[in-house]
């Protein structure tokens, strides 16, 4: 959802993307009820994206404007039944296991894009405007569905359901919300983004007539490009500083006419790959996340890179314009924002089982105070008067909660105790050779 959120899809992986309608085989038949649900089953994902000759498209938010969105999907589809069909919470070991899945995924198949994105379109169909869960939409996992997977700005993704296939198999205490945000965030980590606060919880929706009507997804060349992004994303309670900040994410991926109509067929940046070569980035290097994309809409330098209307207005408002000089100066702020916006919209209308979320990075927190009995090998709790002892040690070497030690202080010491008992054993051994012979 950069943004342009987009109309480009950005393709990564080995084959290329196009836009498709779910045959009937498709779907898994588990009963003649038109109620059924109609979920894509991972078996037949296989067959879908081979049949669509795609792998990963990759713009955010990308669907082409010349589809014109119908308000309503056709809801009586094909009844299908995949795991799992109940609202649950996910297990927080198979969340940091998965994680690392997804990481080996990355480094294999270069798809960070499409999995940004996939987190993207699931939790950007919010509506601050409406109450209930699920009718407000968002993160709930309602984008595996047939219905909304057939929506125009979907066209693609199911090739990214199909690469998280073997994860979800592999982790089926995960929620299909936690998943698609798990994947997203991660794959801006690890194209050398910020670390992401993410927690998790969410809970899915369990059949397709909980899905939103097609249209709440952005455009790339609407009318009033400035007009239509705060339309879209104040929609989801999105601020102009962080409607810039996410637009920074096409830093990643590339665009290809065939499949959005924008674009080059290829530039002399995407000809090589990797994944299948061709397309137009917004960047030079469109698998590393940092703040090019600001800087090289700000420079304009370069015809081989791509500038969506959406993306000219960042600098064409006044109130974007700040908000894109300052990114394309400052990294940093860019990071801090653009992590901060990443997490915000990842938990739109999502309803977390515990209510409080589940937090995987157990990392001790910077300035976390000393406590002694954390560094006890025994399984006691140590005494008052022993911990005192221990802090008052601790601090008369230098130390303090404050200021803690740097980890090579006792090697220091350690080593110059060793080098001293050294000395003296061979100052001792030359005095008494001295007379050995006699």
């Amino acid at each position: 959802m950069a943004l342009s959120l987009s109309a480009a899809s950005h393709s990564l992986c080995s084959s290329s993307t196009t836009r498709v309608s779910l045959p009937p085989a498709a779907v898994s038949s588990s009963s003649s009820s038109p109620s059924s649900p109609s979920l894509v089953s991972f078996s037949s994902l296989r067959s879908l994206a081979s049949s669509s000759s795609s792998s990963s498209s990759s713009s955010l938010f990308p669907h082409s404007p010349s589809l014109v969105q119908r308000k309503h999907p056709n809801r009586g589809s094909s009844n299908t039944v995949v795991s799992p069909t109940r609202a649950a919470a996910s297990d927080a070991a198979q969340l940091k296991s998965a994680k690392e899945d997804i990481k080996v995924l990355l480094r294999t198949k270069f798809c960070h894009p499409i999995l940004v994105r996939l987190g993207w379109h699931d939790a950007g169909t919010y509506n601050k405007n409406i109450e209930e869960w699920p009718q407000r939409g968002g993160a709930n996992g309602s984008l595996r569905f047939e219905p909304e997977l057939k929506h125009a700005a979907n066209a693609g993704l199911v090739n990214a359901l199909k690469l998280i296939e073997p994860i979800k198999e592999k982790y089926s205490n995960i929620s299909f919300a936690d998943l698609f945000q798990l994947a997203s965030a991660t794959a801006v980590e690890e194209a050398g983004g910020p670390e992401i606060p993410m927690k998790y919880g969410r809970v899915d929706v369990s059949a397709p007539e909980q899905c939103p009507e097609e249209g709440r997804l952005p455009d790339a060349g609407p009318p009033s490009p400035a007009d239509h992004l705060r339309e879209v994303f104040y929609r989801m309670g999105l601020n102009d500083k962080e409607i810039v900040a996410l637009s920074g994410a096409h830093t990643l991926g590339r665009s290809r006419p065939d499949r959005s109509g924008w674009g080059k067929p290829e530039t002399k940046y995407t000809k090589a790959g990797p994944g299948e070569p061709g397309g137009q980035s917004w960047t030079v290097k469109w698998l590393k996340f940092d703040n090019s994309y600001f800087k090289d809409i700000k420079e304009k330098r370069d015809e081989d890179l791509l500038v969506l209307p959406t993306d000219a207005a960042l600098f064409e408002d006044p109130s974007f314009k700040y908000y894109a000089e300052k990114y394309a100066g400052d990294p940093a702020a860019f990071f801090k924002d653009y992590a901060e916006a990443h997490a915000k919209l990842s938990n739109l209308g999502a309803k977390f089982d515990p209510p409080e979320g589940i937090i995987i990075d157990n990392g001790p927190a910077q300035g976390e105070k000393f406590v002694a009995a954390k560094y006890s090998t025994q399984k006691k709790e140590l005494s008052d008067s022993m911990k005192k002892k221990i802090r008052a040690e601790y601090e008369a070497i230098g130390g303090s909660p404050d200021n803690p030690l740097p980890t090579n202080y006792f090697l220091n010491i350690i080593i110059a105790i060793s080098v001293l008992v050294l000395l003296f054993t061979f100052l001792g051994n030359n005095n008494s050779s001295d007379y050995s012979g006699f």
